[in-house]
């Protein structure tokens, strides 16, 4: 019962686990909507042209330009995954914490999406830690639900990061990691990564169960182990 309470949850912000949460068929949607935009900027990038993008940002085009959906150059090459232009336009100066009508960034969007690279490019281009999603998290708490260990390797050894961020779920990146998630290799290496990073094991989610908790209910021994070595009681 109280798992199914967690899912009434999820579906009353908007759908079950990117972001914390996306329709697969979400972003495929939002790849189209700039073919009829009036900049040949937003037309390039959706073109996947990188030639065409060096050759036009030599003319110092506006880079924050939005698309109907709201998306800047960079928040497309980011939903595309699209490395070679997005590092020509955070060269070029792009906004790496513009966020679109989803209010994702190209930062928070590349950390739950697990893209490393743009995430690396983001974070030595002025990502704003304080800039959440639509479910008022960090890029870190779905990159800890995802099982994107590089991601998460990164952010937990970047100084300042808040890594105990809690969002409107009530759940930090150590909760959403154990709550959303099937213990596995990965899953176990990111909670231990988390908890060697500092994570506080203690914090509860909104109904005052902790993350040991939340692991003994879901028989996830290796976790249990973790989270008991490091000296939590329950």
């Amino acid at each position: 019962m109280y798992y199914f309470n967690k899912a009434i949850i999820l579906i009353l912000f908007g759908c079950l686990p990117l972001q914390g949460c996306s329709h697969p068929n979400e972003n495929v949607k939002v790849m189209n909507s700039s073919k009829n935009s009036p900049s040949p900027l937003l037309q390039a990038v959706d073109k996947r042209d990188a030639d065409l993008v060096a050759r036009i940002l030599s003319t110092k085009p506006n880079l924050e330009i939005k698309d109907s959906k709201g998306r800047t150059a960079l928040m497309i090459a980011t939903y595309n995954e699209d490395n070679r232009i997005a590092e020509l336009l955070i060269s070029a100066g792009s906004n790496v914490n513009a966020q679109d009508e989803m209010l994702n960034s190209p930062f928070l969007y590349a950390g739950a999406s697990g893209y490393s690279p743009i995430l690396k490019m983001c974070l030595a281009n002025g990502a704003d830690f304080k800039i959440y999603n639509r479910y008022g998290g960090s890029a870190l708490i779905p990159a800890a639900e995802k099982g994107h260990l590089e991601v998460v390797k990164v952010l937990t050894a970047t100084p300042g990061y808040p890594i105990d961020h809690i969002n409107n779920l009530g759940w930090t990146a150590l909760l959403e990691a154990i709550i959303l998630s099937k213990e596995g290799e990965t899953q176990v290496a990111i909670v231990k990564m988390l908890v060697e990073a500092g994570s506080d094991v203690g914090i509860a989610d909104k109904d005052g169960v902790t993350p040991l908790q939340h692991a003994k209910n879901r028989s996830m021994d290796e976790i249990v182990k973790i989270l008991s070595k490091a000296g939590v009681r329950k």
